[in-house]
């Protein structure tokens, strides 16, 4: 063995010579296959070993054993020394003038991190974990501790990795391209976190920086970074998740709390989140909460809505850990997350994923299928199956490593039609001369059918605002598959018809009708979501008419209605106190209103609404069909009445009588049994800041005929007021 400053062995004959120009592309990390240069290459002569140092002075080779080669220049800043031996983990030690010698492991001596099955995965757009392959991970990879990294990029001719761990200066780890799919990897040795990006040679010879599509976590904004990331949070939530996998959630009373967390309490982190989130939404009894998106992005004033990091949870609140801390605290306390989930587009931010190789990658390349003109933003091209698979990833991605619980997908009609805001030229036929993106509606059915294989127990929620049949329908008959659908005509036409005087409703009962003619139609969510108390329409509080008093009783009887009708509920933060201002993301709620006790009423009311709907299985135990709802008066437009039966094949029942006008009405209904219907609701009562008209507790059936009914009783309705009658 060769020790201490002596000559490696540099016999031609044995060590094959370095092509000049391979030699040019490695010292400046424009390589695609640096690998074949670097590192060690076994000859029948022994284990050619080459390394990059373009300015050292000298540079040894230190061997496992300790053994040390002089390494000789050979060519634009490469070094090479031949051992006789297998050379092991070695590590390479370089002079440079005055500095001393650096020590370091050498990147270039790895197997590939990215394994033949997943490649293969990847090929075929079927890679259902793709983020435990794709992005920086630290692991331990032939005995040495390091961070390996991968990214697709199919059009660059170079790729390299740069960070604060290289002096954000890349040549020095030039990835390799592993495949004809455009796969680069590298496995960088001792590095355990800091802040990356990708340099990437584009076809036309340009560099661009750009952030890592499937980095786990980001810099804050507005720094750009991906930041390597370790998890490790022990999940406490094993009883919630058991229970999930078990059942399905549109089978059990589902009232849902959307909120922003960057305004709910501005300054709270996601941790600082689970002290104050969990009491307040526990003690107003909501099912479960919906984070608006929740994944990086850019621009705070998108909401969320425009992603430009994935597989990264918005560091603006925290760690990913700290978000899974924030989860776990809330299953056990009995409350299941929903989180917006924004497959349909993202933002054009040239470090971001557009045109990420220098070319449409993730985005179609035809901007009439690739371009959303409504927000200014790029459309995911869906008839790639890397894309896809991409997509398709992220959404298990959410639902198993934080635990999510379901996704409500943002947008799906923007995605389903290919003239979606656009005019006629503007876009671009299917094969068959239709409106209809196929390929975006095949990507749903397989996110969908994908999530509830391998997640049973979650929902998938589409905001969809069309009349596009079967989105709930299952995947097997032809349908979207989606679990729950929002109903976005209810929430049109009931808030058109609340926002009326209560003096012209009656010319206008088929607005607050109409939502049961479809209301078995699909599997709905009856959304007030954030989208209704912004961009100048007011907070919900605020569309109500007349004085105070008259906007918090129509606002109590709206919610009672909304409670009562068949469907699950959303309601966006703010609203269950009756928040007087338009929402904003840039502050946070207006909470002393909750000092007032007038909005204090309110506040009791959604409590109230929210433990005795979850204890009446009539309310919700069959929202999806007709064995759950019966009329018992829909055409009393003069009076500004709707009447309606909620029930249960068992026999529970709940009488949901509305009354929207502004007088007391006086009625006689038909009821389906003789007895005694306690008045388990009244949105008038003293409590909540009503009036106290009502029918003292409770109302006696009798054998009266009415209506085409066995029974009948004379019924007391407040003004602006609901009332849920039980029959005992």
């Amino acid at each position: 063995m060769t020790t201490g400053s002596a000559t490696p062995r540099t016999d031609t004959q044995l060590v094959p010579p370095l092509d000049g120009h391979e030699a040019y592309l490695v010292s400046i990390g424009s390589h695609p296959h640096p690998h074949q240069i670097l590192g060690p290459h076994h000859l029948d002569s022994g284990v050619l070993v080459r390394v990059l140092r373009p300015l050292a002075q000298s540079v040894t080779l230190v061997l496992e054993t300790g053994a040390r080669l002089a390494m000789a220049h050979v060519s634009h800043g490469i070094w090479e020394a031949l051992a006789i031996i297998e050379p092991g983990a070695y590590r390479v030690e370089a002079t440079y003038d005055a500095s001393g010698a650096w020590t370091t492991d050498d990147p270039y001596r790895f197997w590939p991190t990215v394994g033949d099955v997943d490649l293969y995965l990847f090929g075929e757009g079927r890679h259902e974990e793709l983020w435990r392959v794709f992005g920086s991970h630290v692991r331990e990879h032939q005995g040495t501790v390091g961070t390996a990294f991968s990214v697709w990029a199919p059009h660059a001719q170079a790729v390299r990795v740069k960070g604060d761990f290289n002096g954000w200066h890349g040549v020095a780890h030039a990835m390799r391209r592993l495949d004809g799919n455009g796969v680069w990897e590298l496995f960088v040795p001792g590095l355990t976190d800091g802040v990356y990006k990708y340099e990437i040679l584009t076809a036309d010879g340009r560099w661009v920086d750009r952030a890592d599509p499937m980095a786990r976590q980001a810099e804050t904004p507005p720094a750009t970074g991906s930041v390597i990331t370790k998890a490790f949070h022990e999940w406490q939530d094993t009883a919630w998740m058991e229970g999930r996998a078990s059942s399905q959630p549109w089978s059990k009373p589902m009232s849902v709390y959307e909120l922003h967390v960057g305004s709910w309490r501005p300054g709270l982190s996601y941790r600082d989140l689970a002290d104050q989130l969990i009491g307040y939404v526990g003690d107003l009894g909501f099912t479960h909460v919906e984070f608006m998106p929740l994944a990086e992005h850019p621009f705070g004033g998108s909401w969320g809505y425009q992603v430009s990091g994935y597989y990264a949870p918005t560091s603006r609140f925290g760690t990913p850990d700290d978000l899974r801390y924030l989860i776990d605290r809330l299953h056990q306390a009995g409350i299941g997350v929903i989180m917006d989930w924004v497959p349909g587009h993202f933002p054009k931010d040239e470090w971001a994923l557009a045109r990420f190789d220098g070319q449409p990658l993730y985005e179609h390349s035809d901007p009439r299928l690739g371009e959303q003109p409504d927000w200014g933003t790029l459309v995911f091209n869906f008839g790639d199956s890397h894309v896809r698979n991409f997509l398709v990833a992220n959404a298990l991605y959410w639902l198993e490593e934080f635990h999510i619980d379901g996704l409500r997908v943002d947008a799906v009609a923007s995605m389903l039609y290919l003239d979606y805001s656009r005019n006629d030229g503007e876009w671009v036929p299917n094969k068959f001369g239709g409106r209809e993106n196929l390929e975006a509606i095949s990507f749903l059915q397989e996110a969908n059918a994908t999530a509830y294989r391998k997640n049973p127990g979650i929902v998938m929620i589409a905001e969809e605002s069309t009349s596009w049949p079967g989105v709930t329908r299952p995947t097997a008959d032809g349908g979207l598959g989606f679990g729950l659908k929002w109903n976005m005509g209810w929430m049109h036409d009931s808030l058109e018809y609340i926002q009326r005087d209560p003096l012209y409703r009656s010319y206008h009962h088929n607005e607050i009708t109409f939502s049961f003619v479809y209301a078995f139609s699909e599997n709905f969510m009856l959304p007030i979501s954030h989208d209704e108390v912004v961009h100048g329409k007011g907070s919900l509080y605020g569309k109500m008419p007349g004085d105070e008093w008259q906007k918090r009783a129509n606002l109590r009887a709206y919610l009672a209605f909304m409670w009562g009708h068949p469907g699950k509920q959303l309601l966006f933060m703010g609203s269950e106190f009756g928040q007087p201002s338009e929402w904003s993301e840039q502050r946070g709620l207006d909470w002393w209103m909750l000092d007032q006790p007038t909005h204090q009423g309110l506040h009791s009311l959604v409590k109230t609404l929210n433990h005795v709907y979850q204890g009446e299985p009539a309310l919700w135990q069959h929202d999806f069909d007709t064995d759950g709802f019966e009329w018992i008066d829909g055409g009393a437009a003069e009076q500004s009445v709707v009447a309606f039966l909620r029930k249960t094949p068992g026999g529970s029942r709940v009488a949901v009588c509305a009354n929207f006008s502004g007088q007391p009405v006086q009625m006689r209904l038909g009821l389906p049994a003789a007895g005694v219907w306690h008045e388990i609701l009244n949105t008038d009562a003293l409590e909540y800041g009503g009036s106290g008209v009502g029918n003292m507790g409770s109302v006696t059936a009798t054998a009266d005929p009415w209506a085409g009914r066995p029974a009948s009783a004379d019924v007391t309705l407040p003004p602006l007021g609901v009332i849920w009658l039980r029959l005992e």
